[in-house]
């Protein structure tokens, strides 16, 4: 009987040490939803419309088992033909969202966008070591080459589309002219004095030429939407 007693109060202590080494890394893994295409569509910024860059997204992250989500790109179009302007902020669902590894990138569309002083102090986690590819792989920056920092979004900081008269978004991703430009953001939140993940700069133009002229590759920020 004492013996009995003995082995359950060993296995009593064995089971409590366990359970205090656990760690956080012992929980399951968030599942993806935020990731940087691993490549273009090869036409410059002609992604063939909001429809085509959700689309371009849904395959590449069905491809690493992730399909099972909606995914939307992270892009604003400007009010054209008729049709109002679109925010990439109101696209892309409620959040969290994790990169390939797990990390948390922004538990939430105002965290990512800083809508407010304490979390624009807060900032995202949206940076050269977290923007992962769907693979988990990452993307090249400032100091390496080719650099492909620049992402195309058409947005303003706070995620809006552009009201002004000018061509933000190279004709809504309809073309690749050598003329033209979207605007930019740098994941790396380097270059040009702009640390802006989502809103940097104009492309020199909406040609993959160009685009990959000024520092990317046409490339898309995809967050899961649901």
């Amino acid at each position: 009987m004492k013996t009995c007693k003995l082995l359950a109060a060993l296995l009593l202590i064995a089971t409590s040490a366990a359970q205090a080494q656990q760690t956080p890394a012992d929980a399951p893994k968030p599942p993806l939803g935020f990731f940087v295409t691993s490549s273009g569509l090869g036409k410059g910024a002609d992604l063939g419309g909001l429809s085509g860059a959700d689309a371009h997204c849904q395959k590449l992250a069905s491809a690493v088992g992730a399909g099972n989500r909606t995914w939307r790109a992270y892009l604003s179009t400007q009010a054209a033909n008729g049709q109002p302007a679109v925010n990439a902020r109101d696209r892309i669902g409620k959040g969290p969202w994790a990169n390939a590894k797990g990390a948390i990138v922004a538990n939430n569309v105002a965290h990512l966008h800083g809508d407010t002083v304490e979390l624009g102090q807060l900032g995202s986690n949206v940076h050269r070591l977290t923007t992962l590819t769907e693979k988990g792989t990452p993307i090249k920056g400032v100091g390496e080459t080719p650099n492909e920092h620049d992402i195309l979004t058409g947005s303003r900081p706070d995620g809006t589309a552009y009201t002004d008269a000018a061509d933000h978004t190279c004709k809504n991703y309809t073309s690749s002219a050598a003329d033209g430009s979207a605007q930019v953001g740098h994941f790396d939140r380097t270059g040009g004095g702009n640390t802006s993940w989502n809103s940097a700069h104009g492309s020199r133009g909406c040609s993959q030429e160009n685009l990959v002229g000024t520092g990317g590759a046409g490339l898309l920020y995809c967050f899961a939407s649901n």
